[in-house]
Formats: C-alpha cells, sequence, structure tokens
C-alpha cells in the first residue's frame, strides 16, 4: 500500500492544486519512485490512497498497467490518517501481511529486503509489525523508536540510539482489527501498544532517505538528482 491521502500542507502554495505525491523531483512524481522501486522488488499489487486532489492521482496514475503495475484506489472523502487510511483500505489488502510505504517520501530503499519479513510474518500471528527506521534528519532530531535486538522499543526520551521511523512498514491486517472503517485513527498508539507485547520487529536504514516536508527541501533534492542523472 502506497498513502498518498495527505494535504501537503506544508508544501503550501504548491500543493493547492498539485497533490503532494505528484510534486516532481528528478524528472519523476515522487510517488513514481517509489513504484518504481516496488515494482522492482517484484511487489506489482498496489493500493494507493487518496483524498485531498486524489482525482489527479488517479489521473495520472489509472490502474497502473503504464508502470507495469495494478493499482487498486482507495478514495477517502476526507484523511483518515495512517491508521485510518490503511483500515479503510483492508478490505482491498487482503488477509496476509503487506507491506506501507509513504507516497510523498524519497526513498532509496531495496523493498525486496521486505519480502522475506512478510514471509515471516505470515506464519507467525504474534508479529504484528516490522519497522525500518533511518537516521534522523535536522527536522527532527530526537528520532522516534530504537532497535534493541531485533525488537522496536519506545526508549525514554533523553535515551541515545533513537532512529526516525521511515513510514515503510509491514503488518499483519490484525493490528488494525480494532479500527471501524472510514474512522480517523493514528498509527502510532497501535504500534506502541504492540511494542509493549514484543510484536514489533524492525531494521536500521542508513541510505538514503528524504522526508520532502517543504518546498525548499524539494527544490534542493531536485537539483541533486538532476545533477545525478
Amino acid at each position: 500500500m502506497i498513502l498518498a491521502a495527505g494535504e501537503g500542507r506544508r508544501m503550501r502554495p504548491l500543493t493547492d492544486h498539485t497533490p503532494k505525491p505528484l510534486l516532481q523531483v528528478g524528472g519523476k512524481p515522487l510517488i513514481q519512485w517509489q513504484i518504481e522501486r516496488l515494482k522492482r522488488a517484484g511487489l506489482v499489487d498496489l493500493v494507493i490512497n487518496h483524498a485531498h486532489l486524489g482525482e489527479k492521482l488517479e489521473d495520472a496514475l489509472g490502474d497502473g498497467a503504464g508502470q507495469g503495475v495494478r493499482i487498486a484506489w482507495s478514495r477517502e472523502a476526507e484523511p483518515l490518517e495512517t491508521a485510518g487510511g490503511i483500515a479503510t483500505a483492508l478490505s482491498l489488502l487482503g488477509d496476509a501481511p503487506f507491506l506501507v510505504a509513504n507516497g510523498d517520501v524519497y526513498a532509496e530503499f531495496d523493498y525486496a529486503r521486505l519480502l522475506p519479513v512478510l514471509q515471516a510474518m505470515a506464519g507467525n500471528p504474534a508479529h504484528l509489525a516490522h519497522l525500518v527506521l533511518v537516521n534522523n534528519p535536522p527536522h527532527h532530531p530526537e528520532g522516534d523508536f530504537a532497535v534493541a535486538e531485533g525488537q522496536v522499543i519506545e526508549p525514554p526520551t533523553h535515551a541515545a540510539g533513537r532512529y526516525t521511523f521511515s513510514g515503510i512498514g509491514c503488518y499483519r491486517p490484525e493490528l488494525f482489527a480494532g479500527i471501524a472503517p472510514w474512522t480517523r485513527a493514528q498509527l502510532a498508539p497501535l504500534l506502541r501498544a504492540a511494542m509493549h507485547q514484543g510484536q514489533v520487529t524492525g531494521e536500521h536504514f542508513s541510505g538514503r532517505w528524504e522526508d520532502v516536508g517543504t518546498p525548499q527541501r524539494l527544490t534542493d533534492l531536485d537539483k541533486e538528482l538532476q545533477r545525478a542523472a
């Protein structure tokens, strides 16, 4: 699943008429970079949710045939936040563990790394989530979680070793069982509850990951990728 329902308020005025995942860097929309990397890993059955200017996403990507993938759309009248959006899309995602990524970030991540994780989760009902953590960006120096012996934990705020959650994760549908479709719900409380039960594993990715959260960061990344092309 690719999450693409956010309003991109920090990116205004760019997102007044363009959904954030369609903003371009290096000659491609942000979401296209994600789709191409998912396809490279063999992940070609995609669910994408949308709300803000969602018709423009559908116009751009259609059923995915032009990208070599298959896209099912989960349409939200208004953004339901991460957990609400996922819970609403469960009927499209099926009963097996699934991967989720944000449509508005740039990540040079090999999604094939997560295929064995999804397979392991399928055989373990107690393994509810697996998170990819990254180095803390300058705008989020305190980080989110830590990894200890493969388990994701939330240490005290003063503890060292905290990383930032990349938005890339694998989940069992049961994690969202308590959320009714079409309701707003955040992901963090679900993850914290599962962490306390030792049901969340994780890994640290030290490669390139960029939360394109401001017009300036978008411009900087675009220039960098154009130079590298």
